[in-house]
């Protein structure tokens, strides 16, 4: 029997290559648009590795869309309901970073609202990405220090931070326990901040 992990592993690999189909790119392109190697896009979009979400982010600026359209599933009568027993989580192989996306898929990008629990002392930076989208996070509970393009901003639950994607951008919890936050994921309408 299938573990879920490799099942989520075999679904995100068919998810990139079908988004690398449909926009015509070859595995050399993406390779060269995302600064990942031709040979572990092939073993992800076969589902052979787990990709870590540092890695994930950096195939979907490549293909131009958000992390969150990697997650989404093909759905042939799309509800714009999402009940909680039905979003898809994943996990990052190399921090435990958890993340759920919550949007509905009627959502279509309009807005992607996705919910993380960070582990304590985890940190994941994320490369600058040439898509045009900006984030909001969104701090619940726990401690989330964000560095974006050098400057730091320690968050307190309740706290809510503004960011473009183009800036180098690190996640951090420097507490004991997990960090549980929304991100909020959306199409910039600037052209530069």
């Amino acid at each position: 029997m299938e573990s879920s992990d490799t099942a989520i592993d075999r679904e995100l690999g068919g998810r990139i290559k079908a988004l690398r189909g449909r926009m015509h790119l070859t595995i050399d392109q993406l390779a060269a648009a995302s600064g990942v190697s031709r040979a572990m896009i092939s073993r992800i979009e076969r589902g052979e590795s787990s990709a870590t979400a540092q890695l994930l982010a950096r195939l979907a600026g490549g293909l131009g869309v958000s992390l969150s359209t990697l997650f989404a599933t093909a759905q042939p009568a799309a509800s714009p309901l999402a009940r909680r027993a039905e979003q898809p989580l994943w996990r990052d192989p190399a921090t435990g970073y958890l993340r759920r996306s919550v949007s509905p898929a009627t959502a279509n990008g309009i807005l992607d609202l996705v919910e993380v629990e960070l582990p304590a002392g985890a940190l994941i930076p994320f490369e600058p990405q040439a898509t045009p989208f900006d984030q909001l996070v969104w701090l619940q509970s726990g401690s989330l220090t964000m560095t974006v393009d050098g400057e730091t901003f320690p968050l307190q639950p309740g706290d809510c931070l503004h960011m473009r994607l183009d800036k180098l951008v690190m996640f951090h919890n420097p507490g004991d326990g997990p960090a549980h936050y929304c991100v909020m994921l959306c199409p910039s309408r600037q052209v530069s901040r």
